[in-house]
Parts: structure tokens; C-alpha cells; sequence
């Protein structure tokens, strides 16, 4: 399978800034994603950073002047701007945010900027109190109302040693918003869909729980694919790992709270993708202090549980419901049984002994069964793959697009 990036044609804009050298990394990031990078760079990124450096990575020629065509085309900034799926600008300094308000044509950069029909996303980076300036707002704002999206800045240290807002979010970051943005030309643009992750922990006293060894992965990989083509996406997660971009999140921790989110969140939905590992059972009591060793009970401990509801079937009708089966037995039959007491759609089976596949791992192998007995069998992929092939055969199941 192709990543979201593959064979895409990117413009990297270059502003002079100190935090250029982020460029490098976001270069290198965008190559191994499988990008084709063009690099232009400003008369002032040319005093921080050497065009050798891109050329090492993209292995491409770049521009950094109107009058210098590396390629003895003298429109070869023009042709950028017509073949590239997006131009990103990353630093995107003060002062190329007000050429780009103010349609200047002045340089490489905002040439190619006034000249492309193609997206074009900026990533502000400035120092001191200059974000904030009424100005560079005023800017910021005309900039939206063209349709040119932007990602960050974020607050932190900056290069005068003032703690503020104008710090270059993280390459990896700008990595995830390029995604978002060619996103919205893809299948599951404006589709609604709840995506569940992470293990359900119910109390049994302050310090302790009843859980299981879900992380979360295969949730957030789903969450992400169907981002990176355009979907709406809320995560209602259980797990501790660091938050998709571009994706509502809502933390829960028991399933009563997993419930709420996810009916309330199901409200106008189009598909629900239930990938948590929602427990069956919770303490029937939930002590306000710590349970401790008696004298005499030293060695056993004795919880009564009840059975946690299943709310799959309150799910509001018109919504496509989805499952999962993680199984250490009778994969087929035991994920059968639950795709027809759950009334789902199609689910989702693995077999969580099989190495690297199940838990904590980056890869799966899973078995698709719909509700009229088609049954697919994946070979291991990663989980983002996995999370593909889930939404490709959601929308063939559907009337969604």
C-alpha cells in the first residue's frame, strides 16, 4: 500500500529565520514519506542555511533567486507552481506573511505562491512579542480568508531567549498538517467518524483497576488513516498516547464514561469504528481508601463483579458500526458470534498471541467478516495499513461517498 504522501509533488518555501534548520528535518521527513521536494529559499534563508543542504536530501536542484535557473529554464518557478499538490512555507517569517497578504511577487517564494491553484499551507515562526503584533495578525487573518491554511506557532523558548508565542511547531507536526490538507481532496472528505482506542479501566479503589493490555495503537492508526483522507474524525480514547493532529479527542477512563462519549458523539455520524478493548466486568464496590491486607487474608482477595452493559446496540440507527474481536482462540467462530449479537456491519478479527500482531505493536494481521459471510484475510501489515483497508471496506459497504 502507498502512504498519503507517496509521489505527491511538495514546494517547501525556505524564510529567513534561525529556525530554518527545522526545514532540514521536515525535508528529510517529507523524502522518506515518499514526497517529491522542491526547495525554494529566501535571499535571507540563504544567510542561515546553504542550498547544498537540500540538495543532499531531496536530490533535487534548488531555487533561490528569480534570475538563477539551476535548470536553464527561466520558468522553472513557474512550472513549480503548476505541477505542485501543495506549497508549504516553513519558516514562514513576518515578513513573507505579509507578501503572501498583500499579493507580492518579489521573490521565488511569493511568485510561485501568486502563480499556484494549489494549496498552500504557512507555518509562521517570529520572535519576541512580533506574532502578536496587530499587523502581523491583520496579516494572519487576510491570509485564512484566502483559503491558505496555517499550522502554529507554538509558544516556548525562542531564539532572543524571550518565552513566548512565535516558536516553529516541530517538523513532525507539519508533517501530520500536510497530510490534513491534501486530505480534503480525498474519499472521506466531511464523512463523520467515531474511532474508540485504548483499554477501559474500571476502579476497584484509588490506587487500583481492573484493565487490560490494549495501548491504543490500532485506534489511532485507524484515527489517523481516516484523517489523512479527509475524514471528520473524534477519538474517544482511553489510552495515554500523544494526541493524532487534526483529530477531536475525548479522554475517557471507564466504560460508562466510553459510553457517553461515544453515543453523544455518534450524534450525526456516519460510521462508528469501535477499536477499544472494552472491559466486561467492574467492582461491584469502589472503596474510598486503598484496600489493605487484613490480618488472616493476607494471601487472598475476593472482588465481586458485575457485567458492564453493552451499549453497541444503542448506537443511533443509520450509523455503520463496526467492531473488533481480539481473540487467543476459535478466531472465525468467536468473532462471528459477536458481528451478529452486535448487529454490526463487518468486524474486525486478530488473534493476539500471533507475534507482532495484537497489542503494543506497530503491525497486525486481521481477518474481515462482513454481515452477509465475505470474509478477508490480511496479511500483516502495519497498523495504519490495517486502518485503511477498515475504511476502504466501510465505504464499500456504504452509500457514503
Amino acid at each position: 500500500m502507498t502512504g498519503p504522501l507517496d509521489g505527491k509533488k511538495i514546494v517547501l518555501g525556505v524564510s529567513g529565520s534561525i529556525s530554518c534548520y527545522k526545514s532540514i528535518d521536515l525535508a528529510s521527513r517529507l523524502v522518506k514519506s515518499g514526497a517529491i521536494v522542491d526547495v525554494v529559499m529566501s535571499d535571507a534563508a540563504l544567510e542561515f542555511i546553504k542550498p547544498l543542504v537540500f540538495q543532499s536530501i531531496t536530490h533535487r536542484n534548488v531555487i533561490s533567486s528569480l534570475f538563477d535557473y539551476p535548470l536553464g529554464n527561466p520558468l522553472e518557478h513557474i512550472a513549480l507552481a503548476r505541477e505542485a499538490d501543495i506549497i508549504v512555507i516553513a519558516p514562514a517569517t513576518a515578513n513573507s506573511i505579509a507578501k503572501l497578504a498583500y499579493g507580492f511577487a518579489d521573490n521565488a517564494i511569493s511568485v510561485i505562491c501568486t502563480a499556484t491553484t494549489a494549496p498552500i499551507l504557512v507555518a509562521p515562526a517570529m520572535d519576541g512579542n512580533m506574532y502578536n503584533n496587530q499587523a502581523v495578525q491583520k496579516n494572519i487573518t487576510t491570509l485564512k480568508e484566502y483559503g491558505i491554511y496555517t499550522a502554529g506557532p507554538t509558544s516556548g523558548r525562542l531564539a532572543s531567549g524571550l518565552i513566548g508565542v512565535g516558536r516553529l511547531i516541530e517538523p513532525e507536526i507539519i508533517l501530520e498538517h500536510i497530510k490534513i490538507v491534501l486530505g480534503q481532496t480525498r474519499d472521506l472528505k466531511n464523512i463523520q467518524i467515531v474511532v474508540s482506542a485504548g483499554g477501559t479501566q474500571e476502579p476497584i479503589d484509588p490506587v487500583r483497576v481492573i484493565t487490560n493490555r490494549s495501548s491504543g495503537k490500532m485506534g489511532y492508526a485507524i484515527a489517523e488513516a481516516a484523517r489523512d483522507r479527509g475524514g471528520i474524525v473524534t477519538l474517544i480514547t482511553a489510552s495515554s498516547l500523544t494526541e493524532p493532529t487534526g483529530v477531536k479527542c475525548i479522554h475517557v477512563m471507564s466504560v460508562a464514561e466510553m459510553r457517553k462519549a461515544v453515543l453523544e458523539s455518534c450524534k450525526g455520524a456516519n460510521a462508528l469504528i469501535m477499536a477499544a478493548a472494552v472491559s466486561d466486568y467492574r467492582s461491584a464496590t469502589i472503596t474510598d481508601q486503598k484496600i489493605k491486607k487484613k490480618k488472616g487474608q493476607e494471601k487472598n482477595l475476593t472482588l465481586d463483579l458485575i457485567k458492564n452493559d453493552d451499549f453497541f446496540l444503542e448506537v443511533p440507527n443509520g450509523v455503520m458500526r463496526i467492531g473488533f474481536a481480539a481473540e487467543t482462540e476459535n478466531l472465525l467462530s468467536n468473532a462471528k458470534i459477536k458481528l451478529n449479537s452486535k448487529g454490526l456491519a463487518f468486524i474486525v478479527a486478530n488473534d493476539v498471541t500471533q507475534p507482532d500482531s495484537g497489542f503494543n505493536v506497530d503491525t497486525n494481521q486481521v481477518t474481515i467478516i462482513d454481515n452477509i459471510g465475505k470474509i478477508d484475510v490480511l496479511p500483516l501489515l502495519s497498523k495504519y495499513e490495517v486502518g485503511n483497508s477498515i475504511l476502504d471496506k466501510m465505504l464499500s459497504m456504504s452509500n457514503l461517498i
